[in-house]
């Protein structure tokens, strides 16, 4: 079990306070068990406070002890693949055996940020397959630039694990073909990711950092102690959404609430909306999604009506799991 952290700014928090929930959330889930704290890439965006994965991950590092931390995702096509290889040798060599890097093809904000960050991303997009091989080369001390060995340093004892996170067979392809893992975002998605992972496993190339397929899956949860606190929290955030969307018309609301029941089933876009409920029911879903995916790695991002229950709707899942064990 993993955190997929947004750093959100809930409740008009400022983005010093929505970093030290950030702190906060990672020491928790240290103690709570949770083996994994991810934390994404975005641009430009009002509501959350995370720019920079790599920054936020040095801070945490220091204020933690044994979790795994990882970008959920660097968004490879902005970035020469060397400054991102540098950038987390130099975090594994600080955290040793603790460093995930996850890498990305999205925007991670609208398209003026976007050209503001790197110029031409469709260009970028449409080389990203080279950029890929260049990252990989350089993760593994064989790339050349014109034909003169160049090395990403310093080079950990330790290396680094490296993953695909994506929402369709293309990003799938892409992790398959470079021999990394793949994390299927399915609450970015309106895909069940049974096709998206068939044909990671199918097409996977073994490489010097992974010998066999391994597959993550994001999901969004809102746990409470009962089904009815966990469905008026859900409403909580419903409205504010919709407040948020007076202030920021453009803003897109995809995140709808699927409170679990026994006949919930896979494939009716189920990826774009929050899991509600008791643990015993976001576990029941979790492990009919683990079954139809076939892995039991599990990133979970939880935004909350607020701060404190944020950390209960992780606390309840992870005691969750305790109980049925």
């Amino acid at each position: 079990m993993g955190v997929l952290d947004l750093v959100p700014r809930l409740n008009d928090a400022s983005a010093e306070q929505a970093l030290q929930q950030a702190v906060l959330l990672a020491q928790r889930a240290e103690i709570w068990g949770y083996t994994r704290y991810w934390t994404s890439e975005h641009h430009d965006m009002d509501e959350l406070a995370s720019a920079a994965p790599e920054v936020l991950l040095a801070h945490i590092g220091a204020r933690t002890e044994s979790i795994q931390l990882g970008s959920g995702a660097v968004l490879l096509p902005h970035y020469s693949p060397l400054k991102v290889a540098e950038s987390f040798r130099l975090l594994a060599s600080l955290y040793p055996g603790r460093i995930e890097l996850g890498l990305g093809r999205a925007p991670g904000g609208g398209p003026h940020a976007a050209m503001a960050l790197s110029g031409n991303y469709l260009q970028h997009v449409a080389n990203l397959p080279a950029a890929l091989a260049s990252l990989t080369e350089l993760l593994e001390d064989r790339y050349t630039y014109e034909n003169v060995p160049v090395t990403a340093r310093p080079i950990p004892d330790i290396p680094l694990s490296l993953w695909m996170l994506g929402t369709n067979v293309k990003s799938a392809a892409y992790a398959a073909q470079f021999g990394m893992g793949y994390v299927f975002g399915q609450f970015m998605s309106d895909s069940d990711g049974v096709e998206a992972v068939q044909r990671y496993r199918k097409d996977f190339v073994p490489s010097a950092r992974l010998k066999e397929p391994e597959v993550m899956v994001a999901i969004r949860v809102l746990c409470a102690a009962s089904e009815d606190e966990a469905l008026t929290w859900s409403r909580e955030m419903t409205e504010r959404r919709k407040k948020e969307q007076e202030v920021y018309p453009t803003r897109e609301d995809t995140t709808q609430t699927v409170p679990y029941n026994n006949t919930s089933q896979a494939g009716d876009n189920d990826a774009l909306r929050q899991i509600v409920g008791t643990p015993e029911q976001v576990w029941r879903y979790i492990r009919e999604l683990g079954q139809r995916l076939r892995t039991n790695r599990i990133l979970v991002v939880t935004a909350g009506p607020d701060y404190e229950r944020r950390l209960e709707s992780y606390r309840l899942l992870m005691e969750g799991l305790s109980e049925q064990q």
